[in-house]
């Protein structure tokens, strides 16, 4: 069953990826009218807030933009860099609304940033856990009892769980940042703004959908372990 369910968001989580994907072709299509690159747009947001310390840098692959508080770099992709347009802008005002949050101290970024090695841990347990169980199933019952092991993967899927959902709000909030700083920076017209609005939603919706899948996953755990304890 929890096969099914992973199988069945990574199918969702691919649907919505290829979505957001062909909006960004679409609207690189539309060249802006104020003729500015992701990487000036981005620069000139950040010169804005009076954000000095961050570097707008180029980074390879699609879609590959993030900001790094630890490195304090904006990363964009060669098509948000170098582009023109209102998919390229909208993604590099979110980057850097990312970089305004940590400039401002957004606590919820703050929360994100520090689940970070605890959710990597997470992964390892979690790994180490499933491996023992798919090779070692008959060692682990004599070391590991099914109830016990069962109950550390719940604890690691509650912290992959609460991590995306904690970074939902991350995730609106810079790009409500974006959006609203475009808008009235002139970045964008009437028209492109919409184009903006439209591709974050969607790269939002990639988060919506991961953040559904941890929770149900947790849950399915969760009742598994009640009904094994009511088998007692």
């Amino acid at each position: 069953m929890a096969l099914i369910i992973g199988l069945f968001f990574m199918a969702v989580g691919w649907m919505v990826s290829s979505k957001l994907k062909r909006k960004f072709r679409e609207y690189s299509m539309t060249h802006l009218t104020r003729d500015l690159t992701g990487s000036e747009i981005a620069r000139l947001m950040l010169a804005d807030h009076g954000i000095r310390d961050v570097q707008v840098v180029s980074v390879e692959g699609e879609l590959t933009d993030h900001y790094n508080p630890a490195t304090r770099t904006v990363n964009l992709s060669p098509d948000v860099y170098h582009g023109r347009n209102a998919a390229a802008a909208a993604v590099a005002a979110h980057e850097c609304g990312h970089a305004v949050q940590h400039a401002t101290a957004y606590s919820m970024l703050q929360f994100r940033s520090a689940m970070v090695p605890i959710q990597n841990i997470s992964a390892s347990i979690l790994n180490m856990i499933f491996m023992a169980m798919l090779f070692g199933s008959f060692f682990m019952r004599g070391v590991l009892p099914m109830q016990t092991a069962l109950l550390i993967i719940i604890i690691c899927y509650a912290v992959f769980a609460l991590f995306a959902v904690i970074t939902l709000p991350v995730e609106f909030d810079a790009s409500k940042r974006a959006l609203a700083w475009v808008q009235s920076r002139g970045i964008v017209t009437t028209g492109e703004y919409d184009m903006a609005k439209d591709a974050l939603k969607w790269a939002a919706m990639t988060y919506i959908v991961a953040a559904i899948g941890a929770v149900t996953t947790l849950i399915y755990y969760v009742l598994q372990y009640l009904g094994m304890n009511n088998e007692d």
